[in-house]
């Protein structure tokens, strides 16, 4: 890197302050990138369909568009509370398993469409913010969840760009499989990565 850039980046930061948050330099970049570039993509789509269309059938198979929001907000959510998990160094198991529940989906779906639009954005603003607040070390933990489950830390951003990738085109609302970032493999079936139990 540049000494020209490295100093334009240290003006920045003094410029922003104290409370500005910043990804760690080990933190993986192009997968934190895939993500939050999947994430305002999806927002785009969400705030296109009405809240009668949120009702409409997704791509995947006894999933309506509501239900598909609904996991991608609680993936967030449990993404975030993963990474907080690790972040603070405990050594015992996670409390749950490290996977969306149906009573979460069956919930998230009962909900009124502009609760489930700011779950969207608030789960999504939180794993970013726990995700800015990780450190080198922190990039490299690992977390197991109640069923025995090692989910590495570092491997949370891929996991995030690949469902909200494959959320988008599931949506069925003019996702287009161009749009997907090169690099990103979505060779998985959507339904393999939603596992909900």
């Amino acid at each position: 890197m540049s000494d020209a850039l490295e100093e334009a980046r240290r003006v920045l930061r003094d410029r922003q302050g104290g409370g500005a948050r910043y990804d760690a330099p080990t933190a993986p970049a192009t997968e934190l990138q895939w993500a939050r570039l999947g994430t305002a993509y999806f927002a785009r789509l969400l705030n296109g369909l009405s809240d009668d269309a949120l009702d409409e059938p997704s791509t995947v198979e006894g999933f309506s568009r509501r239900r598909l929001v609904a996991l991608v907000c609680y993936q967030a959510r449990l993404l975030g509370e993963l990474v907080a998990w690790g972040r603070s160094g405990r050594t015992e198991p996670f409390p749950r398993e490290a996977t969306v529940t149906v009573n979460e989906l069956d919930f998230g779906i009962i909900q009124p469409s502009r609760a489930l639009r700011n779950l969207f954005e608030h789960t999504a603003i939180h794993l970013n913010v726990e995700w800015r607040d990780m450190s080198d070390a922190d990039w490299q933990r690992a977390v197991r969840d109640a069923a025995g489950h090692e989910i590495r830390l570092g491997q949370t951003p891929l996991l995030r760009a690949r469902t909200i990738w494959s959320a988008a085109l599931a949506l069925r609302c003019g996702a287009r499989q161009t749009d997907v970032p090169s690099g990103l493999d979505l060779s998985l079936r959507l339904i393999d990565r939603f596992q909900s139990r």
